[in-house]
């Protein structure tokens, strides 16, 4: 079973230079490899975890190189939980991304570049998961940063490009920050082997240690968007495509939470920082979600609840109790799906009406019921609205703050009910506006054609992304339909090109919504297991010792 470890991360790698070699030719072939290899990566995830579950941790040392000199791969149960969601995840995102692609009629771009770019996005989230050291760990990062800046600025349109610009601009500074905490914890312990680490580390310096936890915090919460560290992330996922923005925002920010995750309870326990990250979670929830009350569009919306629900997971990591740390663990699995949901349903509503402005749209509950319910489910599970699993996540993370007792457990567990109730009144606002108030004046969407992502005030229409689709899709600005208003955060087609709204929304793109409402819905029926799975998880991480026998074989 051991052998099964890699093939998460070598199986996407492989198929994306199958498909780089041949290029956009084969179109329906290479639509059907890139299903199947998320598919088997699925399968694979579901067998780790499950062999981890029974057996304990799996690792296998590439190469036969023991640690500190070889590539260590570790799958327990954390890791397996995480594969198994994420995989599940990204295929029904590229199961949307493909309605969308055809729809678009985006014959050879997203075979030739969003195709490969979004397989090693998926090998570089696995690698992540799996890694068994700094090295490896901060690789994944990199093959999944690099996928991330193709497919956030594809299209090459104004928007995007400005948008890819800050996260390129963040991302490499704290990929620079991370070689520099890697270069002294080997410095400090002659290792940057996980398993090593657990042991070498107990043995430095407190303020060298307390050093390593402040900079390896530092970068993971840049990548998790915690606040104050995430003032990037609502200007740069919004303008993305809406595939693009789904898994962004559902899987790269829980890479951030889940290293801090891994490295707070397996190299740093009993953390000196752990006041810091209290107030850090506490300040996620708040801003966040005022942020989302002050917004009007349902992407940028979206983007604050994200930041706000970090927060959450925070919280459990912060407080380091076994109740707390199974709590985060639900909480990643189901804000993952939910978070991705809610993104594919904004991207149906851009599809079908033209624009994500809450003050443009209306109705949508009698003229598109199927699409009201495809946001309702996930919006009331983000809220924690019993029993969906998103309460069983928060009801865990309060009680744990409860039997803490701590003054800052309880400011969390108070601050935690407030972000709820203003989670489910942001909810409630965009369920009124968009879905259940009558629709203002002009704002039918059949035959509205949308603005280019790039395309800015005083652009002639035209400029940008049209791709020769004259005669059915007019440039935006051609007096076809209602203009997009100002201010708008538009998408577009995977390309940025202008795209005809459509009452009838593509099947794939409804098929792959659906599914993530009812894998959202699956945790809520599983909620029981999941419990009994993410406790065991928990008391697996805190205990630290099995990991470090699987790897170090002792």
């Amino acid at each position: 079973m051991n052998a099964l470890v890699p093939l998460p991360v070598l199986l996407p790698l492989c198929v994306t230079g199958l498909k780089l070699a041949i290029g956009p030719r084969l179109q329906r072939f290479q639509r059907f490899i890139s299903l199947a290899v998320l598919g088997a990566v699925l399968v694979l995830s579901v067998l780790l975890m499950i062999a981890a579950d029974r057996h304990g941790p799996l690792s296998v040392h590439l190469g036969d190189f023991a640690p500190p000199i070889g590539i260590t791969l570790v799958a327990d149960r954390l890791a397996g939980l995480m594969l198994t969601v994420s995989s599940a995840v990204t295929l029904l995102v590229h199961v949307y991304s493909l309605g969308q692609g055809m729809a678009d009629r985006d014959d050879q771009t997203p075979v030739g570049v969003f195709h490969p770019a979004y397989l090693i996005l998926v090998a570089g989230v696995s690698c992540t998961f799996l890694a068994g050291d700094l090295v490896n760990l901060y690789v994944g990062f990199e093959i999944m940063l690099v996928a991330s800046f193709v497919l956030l600025t594809i299209g090459g349109t104004a928007t995007r490009i400005r948008a890819g610009s800050t996260y390129v601009i963040i991302s490499l500074f704290s990929s620079v920050l991370f070689l520099v905490a890697i270069a002294m914890t080997y410095a400090f312990a002659g290792t940057v082997n996980f398993a090593q680490l657990a042991g070498r580390l107990q043995e430095a310096p407190d303020g060298a240690r307390t050093l390593l936890e402040a900079m390896l915090l530092t970068v993971f919460a840049i990548k998790a968007a915690v606040f104050p560290l995430a003032a990037w992330l609502p200007d740069s996922y919004p303008t993305a495509p809406a595939p693009v923005t789904a898994v962004f925002a559902g899987l790269l920010t829980k890479v951030g939470v889940y290293s801090m995750l891994r490295t707070q309870t397996l190299l740093f326990p009993g953390h000196r920082l752990g006041d810091l990250l209290m107030l850090a979670a506490l300040a996620s929830m708040v801003v966040g979600i005022l942020g989302a009350v002050a917004q009007t569009d349902l992407k940028r919306v979206l983007s604050f609840t994200l930041i706000s629900h970090i927060g959450y997971m925070v919280f459990g990591i912060a407080l380091a109790g076994r109740g707390s740390i199974s709590g985060a663990i639900v909480y990643v699995a189901h804000h993952i799906t939910v978070q991705t949901t809610l993104f594919l349903v904004a991207g149906l509503v851009e599809r079908r009406d033209g624009t994500t402005e809450l003050t443009r749209l209306g109705g949508l509950a009698k003229s598109a019921p199927l699409v009201a319910v495809l946001f309702f489910v996930p919006a009331m599970n983000l809220a924690g609205i019993p029993p969906l699993s998103g309460f069983i996540g928060k009801v865990g993370l309060m009680r744990a703050g409860i039997d803490n007792g701590g003054g800052w457990a309880w400011a969390l567990v108070a601050g935690s009910a407030a972000t709820s109730l203003l989670t489910l009144y942001v909810m409630a606002k965009v369920w009124n506006l968009a879905f259940w108030r009558d629709a203002p004046p002009g704002a039918e969407g059949e035959g509205v054609v949308l603005e280019s992502a790039g395309d800015e005030p005083g652009d002639e229409p035209g400029d940008e992304g049209d791709d020769g689709d004259d005669e059915e899709a007019p440039a935006a600005g051609s007096g076809s339909g209602r203009p997009v208003p100002a201010g708008a955060v538009v998408s577009a087609g995977l390309l940025g090109q202008s795209i005809t709204t459509t009452k009838r929304l593509p099947w794939p793109m409804l098929l792959a919504t659906g599914a993530a409402v009812a894998l959202g819905l699956l945790y809520t029926v599983l909620g029981g297991p999941l419990t009994t799975f993410t406790e065991a998880a928990a008391a697996e991480l805190l205990a630290r010792t099995p990991y470090i026998e699987a790897v170090l074989g002792r």
